[in-house]
């Protein structure tokens, strides 16, 4: 029996604001433990909370980016777990009234467009972070940070319409690739700004009602998560081919293992006995506020993609993997605005300056070359001034030393040569000094012409006219081949 897998995705987002969400504590991230908090974030009795406008805004402009409808009333709840890192004995969140609901985000997966439908939006406080003794050589003792508890955290749950660990994968990426855009958070998944959960089922083929569903909790990187995924599929179905059952619950990813662990058996709803949350008011959205958010919207992902494509004539793939990130595709209209040639300027930001970029675990906006830099590198290829290989060598010293190109090629002395006259001389000297290979070519093999424009090449220590000398070359090498028959 083939099983087809069903995967909905619950993200975790750390909202960009400067404080909690229902205090003036610092949400800055690395400060020394428990150094971020006060009576409200620890829970201490009479204190109460105060909900933080900017979360509520970021929240909504990520609902009008995703095509959500937003609530005109929204509610939050507490939800009543016990565990050592919830200072309270419960968390702030929103349940059965959400800010929103009932958007989108589209993915492209095997070369068709899909739509995965967002089912809500809600706002919530984080809690703390146990640390465990091992960790600082003390291992019968564990502590409690509670610098993280009280973030502001948005909570984005998909419908289970992904049937693929790639497309899972995809939705991942595509989502916050948005949520930068936007600027609501900065989605540093090695700091915990961006958490997921994965829900997934297998069922049989062509049956509509769901399978029993088990919870990947905590992943941190795209990778993980489909890692993850695949191995929950290749769980679940050699459970199913052999008739076992599958238990609901959550799991989590061992990276080292390969493999997802038992974590414990899934609460309902009613285990969290949610009830109103008594110390804040329900949260009024109307159409003004809407309106105000909608104008701070910028150009999304998918719209940018289209006009670069339309605008600059570029391939799709090269528009896709240039506005996956908004700083990437501001630094080539930058670039592309200074020294034309899209698809040239495109190449180079593809493959030289994103892998720099990769390398050095920096942002484009850390990049030591600007687009100015390499607009004006280059320039330097279109003037006939650099060619293409010495420009390789002239990206590698500006990303070293953030030098501007054309002091590096006055340094180093690495203009090009395209001089007819010097060329023709360095020509003549290969042919001279390879009399085998210049016979062998006149009797005709031709394939050797690309042997003496590498010679060529090399006696000018790379640095002359490719296309002159292959120009003086194919005139002389005529001539000779001519004056044979």
């Amino acid at each position: 029996m083939e099983f087809e897998a069903v995967i909905g995705l619950e993200v975790h987002v750390q909202i960009n604001t400067k404080s909690k969400i229902f205090c003036g504590c610092p949400t800055k991230f690395g400060e020394e433990p428990n150094r971020n908090t006060c009576p409200i974030c620890l829970g201490m009795p009479g204190v109460l909370p105060v909900l933080n406008r900017e979360a509520v805004n970021l929240g909504l402009k990520t609902a009008l980016a995703t095509g959500c409808k937003i609530n005109p009333l929204s509610r939050f709840s507490r939800k009543n777990y016990f565990y050592p890192d919830l200072p309270k004995g419960y968390q702030i969140s929103q349940y059965e009234l959400p800010l929103a609901e009932r958007g989108r985000v589209c993915i492209k997966t095997g070369g068709k467009e899909k739509a995965i439908g967002i089912t809500r939006i809600h706002l919530e406080e984080d809690a703390g972070k146990s640390i465990h003794g091992e960790n600082l050589g003390d291992p019968a003792s564990s502590y409690v940070d509670f610098n993280r508890t009280g973030v502001p955290l948005m909570e984005i749950v998909s419908e289970p319409e992904m049937h693929s660990p790639e497309e899972a994968r995809e939705y991942l990426q595509n989502l916050k690739s948005i949520l930068e855009y936007i600027e609501v958070s900065d989605c540093n998944m090695e700091e915990g700004s961006l958490r997921c959960d994965a829900n997934i089922s297998l069922r049989p083929v062509g049956q509509k009602e769901l399978g029993t569903k088990t919870e990947l909790k905590n992943m941190n990187s795209f990778r993980n998560v489909q890692r993850a995924l695949e191995h929950e599929v290749e769980r679940q179905t050699h459970l199913l081919q052999n008739g076992k059952a599958i238990i609901q619950g959550s799991r989590l990813w061992d990276a080292a293992k390969n493999e997802t662990v038992s974590m414990r058996e899934k609460e309902e709803a009613h285990d969290y006995r949610y009830f109103p949350e008594p110390d804040l008011p329900p949260v009024a959205v109307d159409q003004d506020w809407i309106n105000g958010i909608e104008k701070t919207l910028p150009e999304l992902p998918a719209a940018k993609r289209e006009r670069f494509v339309s605008q600059y004539g570029i391939p799709e793939y090269d528009a896709g993997v240039l506005t996956a990130s908004r700083s990437v595709a501001d630094y080539y209209e930058r670039c592309v605005s200074l020294a034309g040639n899209p698809k040239i300027v495109s190449n180079w930001v593809m493959g030289d300056v994103l892998r720099v970029l990769k390398e050095k675990n920096m942002t484009v906006e850390q990049f030591s070359v600007t687009p100015e830099r390499l607009a004006s590198m280059i320039g330097m290829i279109s003037s006939g001034t650099i060619s293409g290989a010495i420009a390789k060598t002239v990206f590698e010293e500006m990303s070293a030393t953030g030098k501007d190109p054309k002091a590096i090629v006055e340094e180093k002395g690495l203009a090009q040569i395209s001089d007819e006259k010097a060329i023709e001389e360095m020509v003549d000297a290969v042919l001279a000094s390879h009399p085998v290979e210049l016979e062998t070519y006149k009797k005709g093999k031709e394939t050797l012409f690309g042997f003496f424009v590498g010679q060529a090449m090399k006696a000018a220590k790379g640095k002359a006219n490719p296309s002159l000398i292959n120009k003086i070359l194919k005139e002389k090498l005529s001539r000779l081949k001519g004056c044979d028959q």
